[in-house]
């Protein structure tokens, strides 16, 4: 074990913040599973192993993929980009159908499914850091510089889009953050964001006349979140009955469980409203924790979401080089932004969506498509720590050496130039590697 440790490189904070949401995760999912459980005939500790299996599984990913070098992800962006594609193409037409929305394969051998969605923002961010890092000194260009990182974003947006309208807006929302911090034009980017309204009035129009779409579950969505009112249920059994069926219910029920909870909860394992709710596990565990735990537990989550963020920040600004720090900042956004997502549906800030909460609601591929980017910012941080420290060894060197000849001055200056020689000679390495496989 001491030998494991001692391998783990990377941003300890960001290590940290990741046990401490798995420990969250077994807590919630252990006592949010027991009507599961009991619905299809289940051991109670069943979902409970399942969970621990699963997070084992999701931390020994990220250790894995924290070992490898961030410079490799340029080739792996490209892969895992062009696979993505014809895999939305096909979930789209031909995957598993829930609530109306195809969103899920189901591989034959080993009888897994997942959301190819997933897969689609994995890939798509880190096509993206590797395109902006080889475009920088064109991307203020719209045609040569902007245009080939904006087409695979509209790609991508529009084969989610019509089963999971919600993932491809956060995606689309998030890709403008990482555009502007790549140093795209701000008129370009508001120029995708009207593109963006329109093609969802386009889809929506689309779906409502056609009938291929979810037009309608959309629709009723954003009349419940505004609080329209049917009028055609004359008695309480009806207004129960068709509340459920319009989707407020749970809305209603998470409501309740937040109001429950009050400041310090209810206490592990004590929540009411996991009986209710029809999914406490995974889109509305959230209020599960509010109701258990109170407002401090709800807190303290969303500040570990913004701890993660942070030190992604802090990555970010210590690269010295484009690819990693587009990779880190982009991977960490679209993290953080999917979990507040999720937590401002559970509070009813935001219409109901699909959204998990990310490393702690149940699931499997969606945390280990989770670990492989979080392996990945933690793989840009293991770099950078290690060059830091390989210039705070030569600085030292340098130092014992001018100590000993009584020229400080001047090697100083020596040690300033190798630095720069260093940092060019190894800036050029990296950028041959990504931009040979442009």
């Amino acid at each position: 074990m001491s030998k494991l440790l001692k391998q783990t490189k990377g941003d300890q904070v960001i290590w940290g913040v990741v046990l401490i949401l798995s420990f969250i995760s077994l807590l919630a999912v252990y006592s949010s599973t027991g009507s599961l459980a009991y619905r299809m005939e289940k051991n109670a500790s069943y979902y409970l192993i399942k969970q621990l299996m699963v997070l084992v599984l999701g931390v020994l990913i990220i250790y894995w993929v924290h070992k490898i070098n961030y410079t490799k992800f340029a080739g792996v962006a490209i892969v895992l980009y062009l696979l993505s594609l014809p895999l939305l193409f096909y979930t789209l037409f031909f995957g598993t159908k829930l609530n109306e929305g195809s969103r899920w394969i189901r591989l034959p051998l080993i009888n897994l499914t997942f959301q190819t969605s997933d897969l689609a923002k994995l890939a798509l961010f880190m096509f993206l850091a590797r395109m902006l890092s080889v475009k920088q000194n064109s991307i203020k260009d719209f045609k040569k510089g902007f245009m080939p990182v904006l087409i695979p974003v509209l790609l991508t947006c529009a084969l989610i889009a019509p089963a999971n309208l919600s993932t491809a807006l956060m995606l689309g929302f998030t890709c403008c953050i990482l555009f502007f911090i790549g140093r795209v034009q701000v008129k370009h980017i508001m120029l995708l964001a009207v593109a963006g309204i329109i093609g969802v009035v386009l889809l929506f129009t689309v779906s409502k006349l056609t009938g291929f779409g979810r037009a309608s579950t959309w629709e009723q969505r954003i009349e419940d979140f505004a609080g329209k009112k049917k009028e055609s249920a004359n008695n309480v059994k009806s207004l129960a009955a068709e509340a459920k069926q319009q989707g407020t219910y749970q809305v209603m029920q998470a409501k309740i469980a937040i109001a429950n909870g009050g400041l310090t909860g209810r206490g592990p394992g004590n929540s009411l409203q996991r009986n209710f709710l029809p999914h406490p596990y995974s889109d509305f565990i959230y209020s599960i924790i509010i109701e258990e735990y109170g407002l401090v537990g709800g807190a303290i989550i969303i500040m570990l979401y913004l701890l993660f963020l942070w030190r992604s920040i802090l990555i970010f600004r210590r690269c010295p080089y484009a690819f990693g720090a587009f990779l880190a900042v982009g991977l960490s956004i679209t993290l953080v932004f999917q979990a507040m997502l999720n937590m401002a549906v559970n509070v009813h800030l935001v219409p109901v969506t699909g959204l998990t909460l990310p490393m702690v609601s149940m699931g499997g591929s969606s945390i280990w498509f989770t670990s492989i980017a979080i392996g990945i910012v933690l793989s840009v941080s293991k770099y950078v720590d290690e060059m830091e420290g390989k210039k705070k060894s030569v600085a030292a060197k340098n130092k014992d050496i001018a100590s000993e000849t009584g020229e400080v001055e001047d090697d100083e200056e020596v040690e300033e130039e190798n630095d720069e020689e260093e940092a060019i000679k190894e800036k050029v390495v990296i950028n041959k590697k990504i931009a040979g496989i442009a």
